[in-house]
């Protein structure tokens, strides 16, 4: 994941973090709302977004590694995981 992305990652923490705690000390405020707060501003949001904008970089990795072992097993002459045999059977 970009640096950028993990900064906008932590400012959005920072100020939902600061609307729980003004919600938790405000003399109308109560824990469980600031807890709410916390909850659905802050962590559920977050970890969508970041999920959805991480789906490139997975994507990448898994083509990568799907492309290294097709290699991997085209390099072998039967193409399997086993040793090779003779190329041509004995009469």
């Amino acid at each position: 994941m970009s640096p950028v992305l993990l900064l906008v990652g932590i400012g959005w923490m920072y100020v939902v973090v600061m609307m729980a705690v003004a919600e938790a000390i405000s003399p109308s405020g109560t824990l469980l709302g600031a807890l709410v707060t916390f909850v659905l501003y802050g962590a559920l949001p977050l970890s969508i977004v970041m999920y959805l904008l991480a789906t490139p970089a997975r994507r990448r990795r898994r083509r990568a590694a799907e492309a290294a072992e097709a290699a991997s097993a085209a390099a072998q002459p039967d193409g399997g995981r086993h040793a090779p045999g003779d190329a041509v059977a004995p009469e």
